[in-house]
């Protein structure tokens, strides 16, 4: 199954469409992803990443929605017999 994860992009590098890269956020984890799909996106964007590339990008409200629901994914994880 592939997932992929809305992020807060902090900072732009590069002005070459088809090379530039970003700093997102993952709820504190910082990665380097590819924004070669998404040319609008802007510093304090949500962008939904897969595999490293930024595939599209989110309004404020559909990332929270999203971050909420993989939150209460991980709690009933947690909750599950065996879980550690």
């Amino acid at each position: 199954m592939c997932l992929a994860v809305p992020g807060k992009l902090l900072s732009i590098t590069g002005d070459d469409p088809l090379a530039r890269t970003g700093k997102v956020s993952f709820g504190g984890i910082l990665k380097e992803v590819n924004l070669t799909c998404v040319p609008e996106a802007k510093i304090g964007d949500y962008v939904i990443v897969h595999a490293g590339l930024a595939i599209s990008v989110l309004d404020q409200e559909e990332a929270a929605r999203t971050l909420e629901y993989l939150q209460e994914i991980q709690e009933i994880n947690e909750r599950m017999p065996g879980s550690a």
